[in-house]
């Protein structure tokens, strides 16, 4: 297990960072970076399993997850790649439907994203494997038929002004991951469903695979619309 799950502190996950999913769901582009936080205890590895509570449309989101090896406050862009250490490969998991609830009575999302098991994350990848982490190739299958396949090239602001956002308003600390935004494509599971995702570089080079099971979450919360 990667250190960064044991002892970050915070996710911090970018919404409305690639175009063509803000026009696929009909969402206003964001003026300036737009993030929401996720806690620690929605990681599961790759290998594991998504529980879906009852009554919850659950989408995926592919993304480049950055994760913070010195933290600070008010890293300018010019400073901002000695504060990273590495990147993952990660899935934000969204309970759409809930989200869609809470969003219309202007309500927070922290429920929507924040379900235990609703961050699948992958290996940690050391900075120095990754020649240009703005043209990596992210896919997203379910049951072998893919859904999501885009390139870091399409983010709307670039890691060094998201850093510089987000470190303007709290501090960064070691082992936070940022969740960097994705792309078009996504769309429901359910249990039973498996899913495999992979991040390449510019040449096809596989850096990194992750894949989860969906099940039926027993107990807990159950969603009323």
């Amino acid at each position: 297990m990667a250190s960064f799950i044991r002892h970050g502190k915070k996710i911090v996950a970018i919404g409305r960072n690639y175009a063509a999913h803000i026009k696929e769901l009909n969402n206003p582009t964001p003026k300036e970076p737009f993030f929401f936080l996720k806690p620690t205890t929605s990681y599961v590895t790759s290998g594991g399993k998504v529980e879906i509570p009852q009554g919850i449309v659950a989408h995926y989101e592919v993304e480049l997850g950055l994760v913070i090896g010195k933290g600070g406050r008010d890293i300018s862009q010019a400073n901002a790649e000695s504060h990273v250490a590495g990147y993952t490969l990660a899935v934000d998991m969204t309970a759409r439907n809930l989200q869609d609830k809470v969003k219309k009575l202007g309500l927070p999302w922290s429920a929507a994203k924040g379900f235990d098991t609703f961050t699948p994350i992958g290996a940690f990848i050391p900075k120095t494997a990754v020649t240009d982490p703005h043209d990596l190739r992210l896919s997203l299958q379910v049951n072998g038929v893919t859904k999501q396949d885009g390139s870091t090239s399409d983010m709307i602001v670039r890691i060094p002004g998201l850093i510089e956002h987000i470190s303007s308003i709290m501090t960064l600390e070691e082992g936070d991951v940022i969740l960097t935004g994705t792309p078009s494509g996504v769309g429901p599971v359910v249990p039973g469903d498996s899913v495999l995702c992979a991040l390449k570089d510019a040449h096809g080079k596989e850096l990194d695979t992750l894949d989860f099971a969906v099940v039926q979450r027993e107990g807990g919360y159950k969603f009323v619309e």
